[in-house]
């Protein structure tokens, strides 16, 4: 099975702007389709912006609404699976939610953030419920997670027993906590032995400071492609290939013990 070529938008964006960040999108699906990747990921919240305040309730729509469309649009036009983040409506509810959409401008899978971060995401959206959600793409199984869900090891863990060969997390990581993209996250690929594609929001917005770093780590524990701290699009590889033989030598999975950690459930 041939590598999957995956394309990081590290992108703001234009926040508050649903058709400036399409037309952000647009550009980018050409980019990255033209260097040969077949899966775009975008940061969370991409359609929108992040910090849009009391704009969320506002700019919020279904899982297949007008910006799903869109993004279905620019995913066929360029032949490549899109990965973006959104404030999903559903009914009174709100989630920030992320969702695939394939190469044919089918809806892959939609993930709603499980784990919210600080009072600004406790205040607009409602936790989702669901842990692992997956999909298929060129024969990889890929899962996905929001920001802060990836810092939770139970998070990956459960991706890791599911099966999951990559895993998108769509992410806003502000300052202080750039460790989580330096050093975090190429530890949660390594134990969970997958890869992680962790793609940022960068420079200032409302309150808070993005950092940027967005990366591909692989289940070796190292970074295949790294982003600096402005806007920018960088492209890994995702190969199965080094994902079975880092499986084969690290036993992580194979050695553990279930029944002696019943106590942190």
């Amino acid at each position: 099975m041939p590598p999957l070529r995956t394309a990081l938008l590290q992108s703001s964006g234009r926040p508050g702007s649903v058709a400036e960040n399409l037309q952000v999108l647009d550009d980018a699906a050409s980019n990255a389709a033209a260097a040969g990747a077949r899966l775009l990921i975008c940061p969370e919240m991409f359609l929108t912006g992040y910090a849009i305040g009391d704009q969320v309730p506002v700019l919020a729509e279904p899982a297949d609404g007008p910006g799903a469309r869109s993004v279905a649009e620019i995913a066929v036009r360029h032949g490549i699976a899109v990965m973006y983040g959104y404030p999903e409506r559903d009914g009174e509810r709100i989630f920030n939610s992320a969702q695939l959409i394939g190469p044919d401008g089918e809806s892959l899978a939609n993930y709603r953030k499980t784990h919210l971060f600080g009072c600004f995401e406790q205040q607009w959206f409602t936790p989702g419920e669901q842990p692992v959600v997956q999909a298929e793409l060129g024969g990889i199984r890929i899962g996905m997670l929001i920001c802060y869900d990836v810092e939770f090891p139970e998070n990956v863990r459960a991706h890791a027993l599911a099966g999951t060969d990559l895993l998108l997390v769509p992410t806003a990581q502000m300052h202080p906590f750039q460790f989580v993209a330096e050093s975090l996250v190429p530890v949660r690929a390594f134990e969970s032995q997958m890869y992680i594609a962790y793609v940022n929001r960068t420079g200032p917005e409302g309150e808070f400071e993005f950092v940027g770093l967005s990366c591909l780590a692989s289940p070796d524990g190292a970074v295949r492609t790294r982003a600096g701290r402005g806007e920018e699009l960088v492209i890994g590889e995702v190969d199965p290939g080094l994902l079975s033989a880092s499986r084969e030598m690290n036993a992580y999975l194979r050695d553990r013990r279930p029944g002696l950690y019943t106590s942190l459930v």
